[in-house]
């Protein structure tokens, strides 16, 4: 068993675990509407940290049957003196596919009420437990990974164009504009990035909606990712422009644009793209930091970092474990994407080639 449990991993190259981790992060987060059975902002009252929902397989008598649920009735446990859930026993509640219920948006343009699985009230089904408000996590934990997940790239499209463009003028022009930028970016590669994120952030009005304060969000996080990415440009830059071809480029009459973006940054892809993978799970890490804190997305909007400050506390955390499903989600896309890093940058770098 052993043999060939090792047999598969070697098979397996890593680069493929974490390549189908994304891509079922992604496919479940942008079809979450679909895959889940509540809204997010779904609220029961009555069922605040109801556990998750057991699917049963057998009946009373023991035989198969098709999965169903029981309803749960919240019930006060006088000897503890806390509220506890009891099923009840006299009805169950089969599974449904395809039923309709909240309705919602995928895509950002398509409406629809349709979801993939479904039981009928006043039973639940919750995979992940509900909050404290009644809230189905499974829910709300799918759809915040919309923003939790996305935005890194949206960060990227920011951070990466400057970072290259900033890194490459510094690299090719040299002299005073090289001291400036450089020391430009020291200064704010000095500043612990957290502490700076969080004083920008705090500036932000609480009354900003979820969609602006996204976007804001996005672009704090991008105007102190570039820094390094600047640094290793301009290393990279000094180095390229050595070359004859970028002699025969400009002996050629090419202007100051073309010989960067055509003929010298595009030497610097395979770095940008390993960049590019290590770069995503540090926006998603600052992104939960933010949130966590209350300076991200704000409730009742979802977001991996601020689903996650209700388990903060150890008595919470200890009655109630399944909050901590979000920081799962977390590990699972930032150690997916490392993963995916490490293996795209032994691919294109020849000199890691050669060790290996």
């Amino acid at each position: 068993m052993t043999t060939s449990a090792s047999k598969i991993r070697k098979k397996v190259p890593p680069k493929l675990w974490a390549l189908a981790m994304l891509s079922v992060l992604y496919g479940a987060v942008v079809f979450a509407g679909v895959l889940t059975p509540y809204a997010p902002n779904s609220v029961r009252e009555t069922q605040s940290y109801l556990p998750p929902t057991p699917i049963q397989w057998r009946s009373t008598q023991g035989a198969w049957v098709a999965p169903y649920v029981f309803h749960y009735k919240r019930v006060f446990d006088t000897k503890n003196l806390r509220f506890t859930y009891e099923p009840e026993l006299s009805k169950t509640y089969p599974l449904k596919l395809g039923v309709k219920g909240e309705s919602y948006t995928m895509l950002g343009f398509i409406k629809s009420d349709w979801h993939l699985l479904g039981v009928d009230a006043p039973a639940s089904l919750s995979f992940l437990g509900r909050d404290v408000n009644g809230r189905d996590n499974f829910s709300r934990l799918l759809h915040a990974g919309q923003i939790s997940l996305f935005i890194g790239f949206c960060s990227l499209l920011v951070s990466l164009p400057l970072g290259l463009s900033i890194g490459a003028l510094s690299g090719y022009l040299g002299g005073w504009v090289d001291n400036v930028l450089m020391r430009l970016t020291e200064v704010l590669m000095s500043i612990p990035s957290i502490f700076l994120l969080v004083s920008l952030a705090a500036l932000l009005p609480a009354s900003l909606s979820s969609g602006v304060r996204f976007v804001l969000v996005s672009m704090l996080m991008a105007s102190i990712g570039w820094t390094g990415l600047a640094r290793v440009i301009r290393g990279l830059v000094l180095n390229i422009k050595q070359n004859a071809f970028v002699d025969a480029a400009r002996c050629m009459g090419a202007s100051l644009p073309r010989l960067i973006f055509k003929h010298i940054l595009p030497q610097t892809a395979s770095y940008v793209v390993v960049s590019l993978t290590l770069g995503v799970p540090g926006y998603i890490l600052a992104e939960s930091g933010l949130s966590f804190l209350g300076l991200g997305i704000q409730q009742p909007d979802a977001s991996w970092g601020n689903m996650l400050k209700e388990a903060q506390e150890l008595s919470n955390l200890l009655e109630h474990p399944w909050m901590l499903a979000p920081a799962v989600f977390i590990f699972l896309a930032v150690w997916s994407y490392n993963l995916l890093g490490d293996a795209l940058r032994d691919e294109l770098d020849p000199n890691v080639k050669k060790l290996l």
